[in-house]
């Protein structure tokens, strides 16, 4: 399952893919995953506020549901954890509709799509670890998921160092070229996105809008921004 839309039969050629992060980096949802996970969690293994203290920053889905289930103590087989996805993006698309803190786009982010839209040369993807159906609700929630035509997401691979792979097949589908690994740019805002774009030798861009500041971020040696503000500064970075 993906979020976006199927390639169309004579899909033109494209010199560079950038692949977005979601949360911290894009957007922010007020903490409407939270609480989906936790009710969900609650509802089905009945551990009241199951999600507290378990690191969520850069994993996937998939790996924070199994954390969680080992600081609670719970064993859980593949039914298990289907009924958990199940029932978590039932309750994560009511949330999303609810105010939270910091909720909303990141700083520049409409402008900066837009811009990268209206270049012909590139397509812009997402390397994230929600789960799809998650993600695609947020990219519609917050209309953004025009910018989008593949990716790779939780539901994929638990580890995210495994996801820019998938998200590259996937921008093959629709005509990219990857000639070189500086072809395809991962853009997020944790040590570990950093980590995936050098496992899959892509170059990582790190933006300091989610739960790492700079200082933090330049020391993964990436190239770092405070936010996407100067739209023209970022398009330049990007397609460096």
């Amino acid at each position: 399952m993906t979020p976006t839309a199927s390639p169309t039969s004579s899909p033109s050629v494209y010199e560079k893919i950038l692949l977005f992060d979601i949360d911290g980096t894009l957007l922010l949802s007020g903490r409407a995953g939270y609480r989906a996970l936790t009710q969900t969690f609650e509802e089905l293994f009945g551990v009241v506020r199951g999600f507290d203290d378990v690191p969520v920053s850069g994993k996937t889905d998939e790996i924070i549901l199994t954390d969680a289930l080992a600081r609670a103590g719970v064993e859980a087989d593949q039914s298990d954890r289907r009924r958990f996805h199940t029932r978590y993006c039932e309750l994560f698309a009511d949330e999303i509709h609810f105010p939270g803190p910091r909720k909303g786009l990141m700083p520049g982010v409409a402008d900066l799509l837009a811009a990268l839209d209206e270049r012909p040369e590139i397509r812009c993807g997402l390397v994230t670890g929600n789960f799809a159906r998650p993600a695609q609700i947020k990219l519609e929630h917050f209309d953004l998921r025009r910018y989008f035509h593949f990716g790779a997401y939780g539901d994929d691979a638990p580890v995210r160092d495994d996801l820019v792979p998938i998200a590259v097949e996937r921008a093959r589908r629709w005509g990219a070229e990857v000639v070189a690994p500086a072809d395809v740019v991962v853009i997020g805002d944790t040590p570990l996105d950093v980590q995936c774009a050098r496992v899959a030798g892509a170059r990582p861009v790190a933006v300091a809008t989610g739960s790492f500041d700079q200082p933090a971020l330049e020391a993964t040696g990436a190239a770092v921004v405070a936010d996407f503000s100067d739209t023209a500064a970022m398009v330049r970075l990007l397609l460096d």
